[in-house]
């Protein structure tokens, strides 16, 4: 059982604990720490709290974490792309229509089977049994580099990283219309859509800071190739930018048009690189995935 202590500060007065928590804790989920709060594991100032009690300045918060869980989650023979291993890391390129980790609905040919299947015991342990190694996520339809820990330290190293922005990743996509600037910046708070909830919007209330950089890359009659480059990394994020100032990515029926022209199977968005500081030996690596097929027939149909 390893135990953490934190004392509010003013900026985080009157915060949810459970966002507060996640706030200072980066490399657990906010629905494994909701967890930890609703089993009494989290105590602020000598009292059990509800998920959404408001923090006062100067409380003390502390959170006792149990140790990792034997998963239930089966490993399964499943063909990995791999792109960089070593005893810290593996980085693999995801294939389309391939969830990240066990959920309602998908709880097996996940990249999670497949990873336990190939790591065996060498996998980081932090966000619990249905996530074991996962310390970031692309989409289900979205392909492209992940990064997967096979220890804590490199959990945690990994996912500091990302939580202060360091980490360089850069996109392809294709989206739909007639790019009037060849190069831009979109920012916008992220956040739940107010009525339907199982989107992303731009948003004025309780949203994240988001930011996207873009660059055309060739501009054809009604679509536009393009590269994309994150300060943020929020849920959804180059979809809801780009929506956002009408050009929304082709086979996004989410986004974009519901009708999906291309007969696409989701959005045409591709994880093409990814940079960071190696967490054991603190030099800068950057791997990068190729475009997928798919997009080169697409590209050669939009000429």
């Amino acid at each position: 059982m390893e135990e953490y202590i934190f004392q509010v500060d003013e900026n985080s007065s009157n915060e949810r604990l459970d966002k507060y928590l996640s706030e200072q804790m980066p490399e657990f989920t906010r629905s494994f720490l909701q967890k930890l709060i609703k089993d009494g594991a989290v105590i602020v100032d000598d009292k059990q709290q509800k998920a959404n009690y408001k923090l006062k300045f100067e409380q003390t918060v502390k959170i006792s974490i149990p140790p990792a869980e034997d998963t239930e989650i089966a490993a399964e023979n499943i063909p990995l792309d791999i792109l960089y291993e070593d005893a810290d890391i593996l980085i693999v390129n995801k294939p389309k229509n391939m969830v990240v980790h066990p959920s309602a609905g998908h709880y097996s040919g996940t990249l999670v089977n497949a990873v336990m299947y190939h790591c065996k015991d060498s996998l980081s342990g932090i966000n619990g049994e249905i996530r074991p190694g996962i310390v970031h996520r692309i989409d289900k339809d979205t392909t492209g580099s992940l990064i997967i820990c096979k220890n804590d330290e490199s959990h945690v190293n990994i996912a500091e990283q990302i939580k202060v922005h360091s980490v360089n990743r850069i996109y392809r996509g294709i989206v739909s219309g007639n790019v009037k600037q060849p190069q831009g910046t979109v920012e916008g708070d992220i956040g739940r859509h107010p009525i339907d909830r199982k989107k992303m919007a731009i948003v004025t209330k309780n949203g994240k800071p988001a930011v996207t950089h873009y660059k055309v890359l060739e501009q054809y009659k009604n679509a536009a190739y393009m590269e994309f480059r994150l300060e943020t990394g929020r849920t959804h994020q180059i979809r809801v930018h780009m929506a956002s100032i009408g050009h929304p990515l082709l086979g996004d029926v989410v986004y974009g048009n519901p009708k999906n022209p291309y007969k696409l199977e989701g959005q045409t968005l591709h994880a093409m690189t990814i940079g960071f500081i190696h967490p054991r030996t603190e030099k800068y690596m950057e791997v990068s995935a190729p475009v997928p097929d798919y997009f080169d027939k697409l590209i050669k149909k939009l000429r």
